[in-house]
């Protein structure tokens, strides 16, 4: 009987924490929170790159905990639609132009002023400093998280018609633009005609003509190969284009302190190896296009394109004020 009770006893125990290990098992493979990653770009973009260093952090750190899943090439959407989805929470996290940015938070618009920023230490010193931090802190009051400044680069004009080394060559051209009034008001200050539209759609309408150009940093113009489609580029540099990882104030908010930085630490890492792959691009990127057949416009005097964009700072200071403005002239950068 007590030989027979053993037994059982054994076997009950036995299947017991069979049992309770299948169960912590499968709690454990089912612990993994996905984390949706959106952004515009090819999967051998620079955005991809910063993706790629997001993830391997935020997993690395969590130990497992989040699982980061990308969705390149608009597959999430535009950058506006993607912004949308961080609000509501159907997208976690977002690596975006500011070029949709200002509709949400109209303090980035000081960020598309043409000619704002000599160069790229100048501009990433603004956004690593105080001026930078104050902005991500503003988008909280518009239901969205900044987590870190990352970087496209200074945007240049291609077009197919012809090549453009002064404003006066540019005039009457109808260019995309990112759906942003500031960028839209200096390309009129030009003489252009600026047709705004969401970027996975921007390569067909310039196969189909429908615009004769755009505007993107060598970053952009290599990962999209406008090459294909656009004969001519001008290194006008009219405009330094930051990104910004951005997260969904809903997922953020339901994490521990803890777990919060391991988010930042993403975001960050995710910058750095995208500024790191936009230099190796602003190195190597232009002699990539000229083998691909563009004609490539050095020789630019942006004095002229300097002059006629000056009334979109006009533009600007009378609707949102020169505080910020003055506070991105006044830095030690």
């Amino acid at each position: 009987m007590n030989a027979t009770f053993t037994r059982r006893s054994l076997v009950t125990a036995i299947t017991s924490v069979t049992t309770a290990a299948l169960a912590m098992g499968a709690l454990s493979a089912q612990a993994a929170q996905t984390v949706n990653l959106g952004h515009t770009l090819s999967d051998s973009s620079h955005y991809s790159v910063g993706a790629d260093a997001f993830k391997e952090t935020l997993e690395r750190l969590s130990d497992g905990e989040f699982e980061v899943v990308e969705h390149p090439s608009g597959a999430l959407g535009g950058e506006r639609a993607m912004i949308e989805g961080l609000q509501i929470g159907t997208v976690d996290v977002v690596i975006t132009s500011t070029g949709p940015l200002g509709n949400f938070v109209p303090g980035t618009y000081v960020l598309d002023l043409p000619f704002l920023f000599a160069d790229y230490d100048e501009a990433r010193c603004v956004l690593d400093g105080e001026v930078g931090q104050d902005l991500l802190d503003k988008m909280g009051e518009h239901n969205l998280v900044g987590l870190a400044w990352s970087e496209n680069g200074f945007r240049h004009m291609t077009n197919s018609r012809r090549p453009v080394t002064s404003p006066a060559d540019a005039e009457g051209l109808k260019i995309r633009t990112m759906e942003n009034k500031v960028h839209m008001e200096a390309f009129e200050q030009m003489g252009v005609s600026p047709t705004p539209m969401a970027f996975p759609e921007v390569f067909t309408a310039l196969q189909q003509g429908t615009v004769d150009g755009q505007e993107n940093p060598i970053t952009v113009i290599v990962a999209t190969k406008f090459w294909e489609v656009q004969d001519h580029l001008s290194l006008t540099g009219h405009v330094y284009s930051p990104a910004v990882v951005l997260s969904s104030p809903i997922l953020i908010d339901g994490l521990s302190e803890e777990e919060r930085s391991w988010f930042d630490q993403a975001a960050q890492a995710s910058a750095a190896a995208t500024r790191e792959e936009v230099s190796r691009l602003e190195r190597d990127g232009v002699a990539l296009l000229r083998e691909n057949g563009m004609t490539v416009n050095t020789e630019i005097d942006k004095g002229p394109f300097q002059e006629a964009v000056k009334p979109a700072y006009q533009i600007y200071t009378d609707q949102y004020g020169s505080e910020m403005l003055d506070r991105v002239r006044g830095s030690d950068c």
